[in-house]
């Protein structure tokens, strides 16, 4: 799968999960998850957590690596890259 492909899928998990009403293609990649970007909080974290191990079939082991790496869209496609690759 390329970047581009995991990076849209990652988006379209996201919008699904966490039933925003917003276009997933509207997501900026480089944009934070949290705060000034999209404006997730710890609830919308659990859920994210939940859907990535569903839906790529990988671990999230602990807090302080899930908060880098649901820095932004970005920073989830590398993280879901990684643990593919371990």
């Amino acid at each position: 799968m390329s970047r581009q492909e995991l990076a849209s899928r990652v988006k379209e998990l996201i919008v699904r999960r966490l039933k925003l009403d917003i276009d997933p293609k509207t997501i900026d990649d480089a944009a934070p998850l949290f705060g000034e970007g999209l404006g997730l909080d710890s609830i919308d974290a659990l859920e994210l957590v939940l859907g990535l191990e569903q839906e790529f079939h990988i671990k999230v082991e602990d807090e302080e690596v899930g908060v880098k790496a649901f820095a932004s869209v970005d920073a989830l496609c590398d993280f879901i890259e990684q643990k593919k690759t371990a």
